[in-house]
């Protein structure tokens, strides 16, 4: 599976958040909302890590692991609603990110460079 066929799973499996509880009529959802629930996931993992916590809904593993994956689960969904091609972005920005002259050691070690 690619990133977009994780969208497409995630949304489909969100579909009951994209209608009304009362009819079924498919809603328009905040994309600000909906951004800021992504948001709420990784605040939630720093907690995790912050505390060094494990998850309560699936003990067996870390709450900033489990987090991270509902930050996942949320942007896929948003992309699978909107139509966005996570896959070819990804890919993209990978090769962009690999050439960029301000993510070389060099630049990074110079006055005023990205320490993070």
């Amino acid at each position: 599976m690619n990133l977009n066929d994780y969208a497409r799973e995630a949304h489909d499996a969100n579909a009951k958040w994209w209608q009304d509880i009362h009819t079924g009529a498919p809603i328009e959802r905040n994309k600000g909302e909906l951004l800021c629930l992504v948001h709420s996931e990784i605040s939630e993992a720093m907690e995790g890590e912050r505390k060094d916590l494990m998850d309560d809904k699936l003990p067996h593993r870390r709450m900033a692991e489990v987090e991270l994956a509902d930050a996942l689960i949320r942007i896929f969904d948003y992309a699978g609603a909107f139509g966005y091609d996570l896959e070819g972005a990804y890919q993209e920005k990978m090769a962009f990110n690999a050439q960029r002259a301000d993510h070389k050691h060099e630049a990074r070690a110079a006055a005023n460079g990205k320490r993070w």
